[in-house]
């Protein structure tokens, strides 16, 4: 009786919560919900509603993703993606005082969104021109209704539009028959200004000011500045008002040796000559102006240097058209930022340095308010703002409090309150394109040291046990804290101090992303290791491809748009090398020794040496599209496939393959060539027609089979139109337990296939399905374990819905029976009857209802459990989960109630403990009884 006592007592003392386990949804994954770095003109602070108290933080990024930013913690309440089939369109971001809207513009699309939740209010779609600049109408006596917005459109005839607050409809437009170029726009309660750029005769650009009636659109007034010495491009005008806050044209030579400052409206130029006693090179000049229509018009103008910066605070009386200095800051070292606060009409600028946060008026140079920058203690090195935003709260003439979001050199975006470090978000991740896994070193196993010891002498083994028994206590702390985790939870508990430690399920195996930007992003289970810029690239200068590997501890990255390539520690991110000529030109596949590069729209195989072995060229008339080697590894656990009468149909199992897909435009067909990247040979091809060539071509290569996707054309004459997935699997023979000519030959070689097999006999024999799809797939991987026993998931990326879906290997069999239900021995096999259609099951979703956007490739490893695929899925977002398509049979799962095993262990141990003396006194009593 003692015994189920105690076993009930200890079942009482385990906490009912225990009972229900939450779902591996938001437990095993993270996601890095992206917009890509802030651009300074478009990001600021606004209140979603008039009746708000509180801002939000909007933004319209480089990547052209809208989005607004909870000031607090940095989540994202909502985005919209605007980007457009020109990587350079420019975008720009509006917002009325007091309106509960955000307006948009990007190439000839003008939206209003919804400022609480991303809502679209109305739209405005300008296909035949390309939108330069957009303003909000801001009227001293408007209410709170709509405000209009203006419009300045570039193309054959440039064209300033008056937008409808309310619904967009254009109200008037004015076309600019001149020829100029337009440039920006700006806006007052008594005329709309049209800035336009014309060439002169000595080679320099003129500024030419058109004044607009805001009622009717008519031109009222035109006026040109002299400009044309000082003006060599646009980049040289420095700031357009955007408003009656701050209405001034400001433009400074090439040397940056004089600023020039107009205030619109009048033809009047002032001139101030840029003080710069250090002579160092001015690598930037930013003006900063309030926004705010009832502010002074105060602006500050902010130089940079490659190792000080310093600024200028000027004012402006808009009725005379004068502008004076009023006082300058003092210079500083290292980079710095300044942004501008209005308070009613008071005007406030910060200054972010790496040491400092300072809050100065406009009116005088006294700081009302100063705070020493606290950094995270993870980030590394000083802080270099690029640029910023802020908000300021003022009690007399003192800065009570200030919060910047600052965008850094090192691609966070950071904000700081009082100085203290708030939140970050990693937009340095945006854009990435390729991703490779970091294989951490075994660590030294108790096997290895006992063997060490088996071969010493007795007394210099004892000395080397004891020195492995002083090395493992230093580890003693560490794993004292962690045991209580370890004991009540069925998964290895990650080490905080370490994250780059190999744990004993390989589910933190770190990852490192590479960017558009040449920067280098190390992740472990979804922390940032570290971060480090490889290429110093310069401002607004992206690379569009880029070949990394993981070899021996380093990443190998090859970058051939800029032909450099980089060598980094995988651990650290230490930067060990750079160069210009590439070390490695060539894709490595199958033997060591053959490789294969793909050059004007031909393949061509390398042996050792890089002598040209053979050449592969699609017919004529056709691009490459895609080449898609076998994954290296890529483990085989079985060379057949065991049908259900326990017969066997063999794989064709090659490492050389390599899936190629090619396309010609002008007919709208598809071709696919299966070739061995020894030989060259082709040994499968097949084509389709109706082929829509301008969506993406996905494929997948894996073990013996290959999959591809392509959507069909809507002005075909094909019966049926949509989106198709096909998959084709290779056999050496289509006949069970026949190798076919690999049966009877000794050795096999891919250069010489005679010797082991003739002919077309030597090529695989393929069985192949179609299917259809409900939406496109822009991306195809599939997932990987370390024996490769563990049934494969295809992994796609669908860009409509913004998912990445798990589709099991078995619903893509080409074996499925078509007409008819499977047999007793196929359903044995997991066979099931054929349709048309696939549905994706909303559990294969891997995201769950997040939304990862601009996805552009899925990199998988396996973990060391052969249960568990790691997935990472990279581009705009980073996502990345782990999945186990075969169920985690080698991982005790969390209905696992390993607290109760350890109670009821230590109960039944107590209860040993109270029994045996008992026992044992029995007995010998049983023995004297006996006698």
């Amino acid at each position: 009786m003692l015994l189920p006592s105690l076993l009930a007592l200890t079942a009482t003392l385990i906490p009912s919560a225990l009972a229900v386990f939450a779902d591996d949804a938001y437990q095993v994954d993270y996601h890095y919900a992206l917009l890509g770095a802030p651009q300074q003109h478009a990001t600021f602070f606004h209140q979603p509603r008039a009746d708000s108290k509180a801002s939000l933080l909007y933004t319209l990024s480089e990547k052209l993703v809208l989005g607004a930013i909870n000031p607090r913690d940095g989540s994202l309440v909502w985005r919209q993606n605007l980007s457009s089939s020109s990587n350079t369109a420019p975008g720009f971001l509006r917002a009325g005082e007091d309106q509960d809207t955000v307006v948009s513009a990007v190439d000839g699309y003008v939206a209003a969104w919804d400022a609480t939740d991303g809502r679209l209010a109305w739209s405005a779609n300008f296909k035949d021109a390309h939108v330069k600049d957009l303003e909000v109408m801001e009227l001293p006596d408007a209410s709170n209704a709509a405000k209009d917005a203006i419009v300045l459109c570039g193309g054959s005839t440039p064209s300033v539009k008056r937008l409808d607050g309310q619904t967009g409809a254009v109200k008037w437009e004015f076309e600019d028959t001149s020829g100029d170029t337009p440039y920006q726009v700006s806006t007052s309660a008594t005329a709309v200004y049209s800035v336009s750029l014309s060439s002169s005769m000595l080679g320099g650009l003129k500024i030419k000011v058109t004044a607009i009636d805001p009622l009717t659109g008519k031109k009222l007034d035109q006026y040109t500045l002299a400009s044309d010495s000082d003006i060599s491009s646009a980049e040289n005008i420095l700031f357009v008002g955007a408003n009656t806050a701050s209405p001034l044209l400001a433009w400074t030579d090439k040397a940056f040796k004089t600023l020039k400052v107009n205030v619109i409206g009048s033809k009047s130029t002032s001139s101030f000559n840029i003080e710069n006693a250090s002579g160092e090179e001015i690598e930037q000049v930013v003006l900063h102006a309030p926004h705010r229509i009832n502010s002074v018009p105060h602006f500050l103008v902010h130089y940079q240097t490659a190792k000080s910066h310093w600024a200028e605070v000027y004012h402006a009386n808009v009725k005379t058209g004068a502008v004076t200095k009023a006082y300058s800051l003092p210079k500083l070292g290292g980079r710095g930022a300044f942004s501008t606060s209005s308070i009613d009409a008071n005007v406030y600028f910060t200054r972010i340095t790496p040491d400092e946060v300072i809050v100065v008026d406009s009116t005088s140079h006294g700081i009302l308010g100063r705070w020493p920058v606290k950094r995270d203690a993870s980030k590394q090195g000083p802080l270099q703002p690029l640029h910023a935003v802020s908000e300021v709260a003022v009690r007399e003439n003192t800065a009570s409090a200030v919060r910047a979001a600052v965008f850094l050199a090192d691609g966070n975006w950071d904000m700081l309150r009082n100085g203290d470090f708030a939140w970050s978000r990693p937009e340095a991740l945006a854009g990435a394109l390729d991703a490779v896994w970091v294989e951490l070193p075994p660590e030294e196993s108790l096997a290895h040291e006992l063997e060490i010891e088996t071969h010493q002498t007795v007394l210099g083994a004892y000395i080397h046990r004891v020195k492995r028994h002083l090395r493992d206590l230093e580890h003693l702390p560490s794993y004292l804290q962690t045991l209580p985790t370890r004991l009540f939870s069925s998964e290895e508990a990650a080490d905080t101090l370490d994250k780059l430690r190999r744990d004993s399920f390989g589910f933190n195996k770190p990852v490192v992303v590479v960017t558009e930007t040449g920067r280098f992003v190390a992740l472990s289970a979804g922390a940032i290791i570290w971060n480090q810029d490889a290429l110093n690239l310069p401002t607004g200068e992206k690379v569009q491809q880029v070949d990394v590997k993981f070899v021996n501890g380093t990443i190998a990255a090859l970058f051939p748009q800029i032909d450099r390539q980089v060598l980094l520690n995988a651990t650290t991110g230490v930067l060990i090398q750079t160069q210009d000529k590439s070390a490695f030109e060539t894709v490595q596949t199958g033997p060591k020794d053959v490789s294969y590069k793909v050059l004007d729209n031909e393949i061509k195989g390398l042996l050792t040496g890089k002598e040209e072995a053979w050449q592969f060229a699609p017919v004529r008339g056709e691009r490459i599209v895609s080449v898609t080697p076998r994954p290296l590894p890529d483990p085989v656990a079985s060379i057949g496939k065991v049908l259900g009468d326990r017969r066997v149909l063999y794989k064709y199992l090659n490492p050389n393959l390599v899936f190629v897909t090619a396309v010609n435009d002008a007919v709208g067909t598809l071709s696919i060539y299966l070739l061995d990247s020894v030989s060259g040979a082709v040994l499968y091809e097949a084509s389709h027609d109706s082929v829509d060539t301008a969506q993406p071509i996905p494929a997948a290569l894996s073990e013996n089979w290959a999959t591809y996707s392509y959507s069909l054309s809507t002005d075909s004459s094909a019966p049926s139109k949509g989106h198709l997935l096909v998959v084709a699997e290779f056999f050496e023979s289509t006949l069970p337990n026949d190798r076919g000519p690999f049966g009877s030959a000794s050795n096999y070689s891919s250069l010489r296939p005679s010797s082991g097999a003739l002919g077309e006999s030597a090529k695989p024999k393929v069985l192949s399905q179609t299917y259809h799809i409900p939406e496109p797939i822009s991306h195809m991987a599939v997932t990987q374990t370390i024996q490769g026993i563990t049934s494969k998931w295809l992994l796609i990326t669908l860009p409509e819905s913004n998912s990445v879906v798990g589709v099991p290997r078995q619903f893509l069999d080409p074996r499925r029976p078509v007409g008819r239900d499977p047999t007793p021995d196929e359903q044995v096999e997991g066979l099931m009857r054929y349709t048309p259609v696939i549905e994706f099951d909303p559990r294969q979703y891997l995201n769950h209802k997040r939304e990862v956007l601009g996805i552009k490739k899925v990199v998988t490893s396996p973990a060391l459990v052969e249960s568990t695929s790691l997935v990472l899925a990279l581009g705009l977002d980073v996502f990345g989960t782990r999945v186990a398509p075969s169920s985690a049979f080698d991982v005790l799962g969390k209905e696992f109630n390993k607290p109760q095993l350890v109670l009821t262990v230590g109960a039944l141990a107590a209860a040993v403990a109270f029994v045996a003396p008992l026992v044992r006194r029995k007995q010998i009593n049983a023995q004297w009884q006996s006698l």
